[in-house]
């Protein structure tokens, strides 16, 4: 890494030279052009601050977010930078407050994940048009009744938030919800969380805990109090034991 003395900031970076990116096949990405992960540390009092952008294909993303959140560091973003990418490439950012030993040792824990090679899931074969899932099973985890249809079982959790002094809540996408097709024994399920800023760490580990995968952290919103982030999650598994974990993520939340 290197040290800016005017700002005082160390700087590591590691640019993705190992991947071979192309914008709708012509268009040939370089580490320069936005493909280098880095991380910047900064002294915060008698701690250290982190933030940084890590660059991963699309398979590389759950096992390197785990490897951020084991080593108590932070997810605060995940999105993509490009359109016909190929491969496909995410960008994480990550952030933290410590001493700069656990900083340090948990950056180049995330470092060593891109070494790693990103493993596609075997995937069952799903149609929600031949779905068999028992709706009741899913109303006795969630505690509520969800919406059956097409072969799709819904559930939807409401939050409220304030623009411009006015209420804002379910009707008007301020919620989280999940959705299931396939059968109790082999489902799909995916959604999206809608979180104080307070409780996405706890939400994340908890559902990567349950190895369910999370697509995408950002805002539906500028300018609401309290800020809501959205997180959208997808997994596969028993309907269960879906349910079960996008039930404790919701448990760990101020409702």
């Amino acid at each position: 890494g290197t040290l800016d003395a005017k700002s005082g900031v160390f700087k590591v970076s590691m640019p993705r030279k190992d991947l071979e990116v192309t914008i709708g096949g012509h268009v040939k990405m370089t580490p320069p052009m936005g493909l280098t992960a880095w991380a910047a540390f900064q002294k915060m009092g008698d701690h250290v601050m982190v933030m940084g952008d890590i660059v991963m294909t699309e398979d590389q993303v759950n096992a390197t977010m785990s490897a951020v959140l084991d080593s108590g560091l932070e997810v605060t973003a995940l999105h993509n930078h490009f359109f016909w990418d190929t491969p496909k490439i995410m960008f994480m950012h990550i952030g933290g407050m410590a001493d700069e030993t656990t900083l340090a040792t948990g950056v180049g824990k995330v470092f060593a994940k891109l070494k790693e090679k990103g493993e596609v899931p075997k995937l069952p074969d799903i149609d929600p048009a031949k779905s068999k899932i028992d709706p009741a099973k899913l109303d006795a985890i969630f505690g509520q009744k969800g919406d059956y249809k097409d072969g799709v079982y819904k559930a939807t959790f409401g939050r409220t938030t304030k623009m411009s002094e006015a209420d804002v809540g379910n009707a008007m996408g301020v919620n989280t919800w999940a959705a299931f097709a396939g059968t109790d024994d082999a489902a799909v399920v995916d959604g999206d969380f809608a979180m104080l800023e307070s409780e996405m760490q706890t939400v994340l580990k908890t559902l990567r805990k349950a190895n369910i995968n999370i697509v995408a952290i950002h805002q539906h919103m500028t300018t609401e109090q309290p800020r809501i982030m959205f997180l959208h999650f997808w997994g596969t598994g028993k309907t269960a034991d879906l349910a079960t974990a996008v039930k404790a993520a919701l448990d760990t939340q101020a409702r």
